[in-house]
């Protein structure tokens, strides 16, 4: 077998320079929802100094001093730039297999010309919807990450990184970081490096029974794809232990129960479609809300509670009601308090494809699971949420603030870019 792993660089900047040309060589930063925290950064941005994950505000002076171009959370145009991208991979390659919003991996077996072709394609998706992308191509999907990291450092590669051969791979091995690699999370990365194992090659130097007693057969499959051995489906890629969905409200909060189930609904909704789009479903949830932490003029409450379903799940409906009823649950009175963030937490994540039944569930699964695709199918087709539970409703009393956020330039014709005549 022979994988490449298309990821898109710098992703949700890349599509907002799609459609501001002039920010091109310039700072660019994308903001988390209801303009949180920097989630996205142009490589100049990276050299400015700025980190992930920073909180705006305390960066917002820096960044209007550097003349960085900050931007909302454009989730509508990201999934739709997306789809242009993966339309581009589809004609290139007979199979390809989506992994995240901005990567994907195609079945190189049997084509000739890889490298060429590679690059051929990085460039057509360059042409054809203005995203840059890095191609990494290696025997197995763990090594095609890696190769596809160094695709996107080092331009001497234009676009494309081969690991296709054993002196390539022992290279490549010795220059990558064993925190960098799929599998190996960061607790395991320190005790790895408490054992003096430093790169991905010295953990392939340990020996298989060694391996397997300390990371069990997860450990030993990602060991055995760094060694050229392909053993690990898209499936059983590392996806995330637990999805967050929550949102700050506006100005003092909400004091009604039913302005806050329907932030909590769409929460829940947000969480079912990650799910869906990774693969896997949840057997157990947690809903939280609470008062500002800095009014000390306001009463204060905090409300967490958990729901575990009898079999995991990721249907839309199923969710919903779990997180709302608990909310309910739990309410105290329309007016009691004024809330000032909610959020839903999906946690006991599992592949979807191996959700353990019960005898006593009452679901029909399969017809659930077909629904669910056909409201998956409308939504991508017609736009995100455009079939939606009830509860979830049109408020805009909870909804982001979203100051820099960018127009809908490819999902909304009133927002389209206009050109004047002359």
């Amino acid at each position: 077998m022979l994988y490449g792993l298309v990821d898109c660089n710098n992703f949700y900047c890349s599509c907002e320079r799609v459609f501001h040309p002039d920010l091109y060589g310039r700072p660019v930063v994308v903001l988390s929802n209801n303009d949180g925290c920097v989630i996205a950064r142009s490589e100049e941005s990276k050299a400015l100094g700025v980190k992930m994950g920073t909180p705006f505000y305390q960066v917002k002076d820096l960044l209007e001093h550097q003349g960085v171009a900050v931007f909302s959370s454009n989730y509508n145009l990201y999934g739709d730039m997306s789809r242009r991208v993966m339309g581009l991979l589809a004609r290139f390659a007979p199979r390809i297999e989506v992994y995240s919003i901005d990567e994907a991996f195609v079945d190189l077996t049997g084509i000739p010309e890889v490298a060429e072709r590679g690059r051929a394609l990085v460039a057509g998706i360059r042409k054809g919807t203005g995203i840059p992308v890095s191609m990494g191509v290696a025997p197995t999907r763990t090594l095609a990450k890696m190769a596809s990291k160094f695709a996107k450092k080092y331009p001497g590669y234009r676009g494309v990184c081969m690991i296709d051969t054993d002196e390539r791979r022992e290279a490549a091995l010795r220059l990558y970081d064993i925190g960098d690699v799929w599998g190996i999370g960061r607790r395991h990365a320190a005790k790895l490096r408490g054992m003096g194992i430093n790169t991905a090659y010295d953990f392939t130097q340990r020996p298989a029974d060694w391996v397997r007693s300390r990371f069990a057969v997860t450990g030993l499959r990602t060991w055995k794809e760094l060694r050229g051995e392909d053993c690990i489906s898209v499936d059983e890629l590392p996806h995330k232990q637990s999805i967050c969905t929550s949102r700050s409200f506006a100005n003092c909060g909400l004091d009604r129960l039913a302005d806050v189930e329907e932030a909590v609904a769409n929460h829940a909704a947000q969480c079912c479609r990650k799910l869906r789009e990774q693969g896997t479903a949840c057997a157990s949830l947690t809903v939280f809300t609470h008062t500002s932490m800095f009014n000390e003029h306001l009463p204060s409450d905090y409300i967490q509670a958990d729901w575990h379903f009898d079999v995991a799940t990721s249907s839309l409906s199923e969710i919903v009601e779990a997180a709302v009823g608990v909310l309910r649950r739990h309410w105290k009175a329309d007016g009691a308090f004024r809330y000032k963030r909610a959020g839903v937490i999906v946690w006991n994540i599992t592949p979807a494809f191996g959700v353990q039944g019960s005898l006593f569930d009452t679901v029909d699964r399969g017809k659930q699971e077909r629904l669910m695709q056909s409201i998956d199918k409308i939504n991508h087709t017609y736009g995100h949420a455009q079939v939606r539970v009830a509860v979830q409703g049109y408020s805009k009393r909870w909804h982001l603030k979203t100051e820099h956020l960018s127009r809908q330039y490819t999902t909304d014709i009133s927002q389209s870019i206009m050109l004047n005549a002359r």
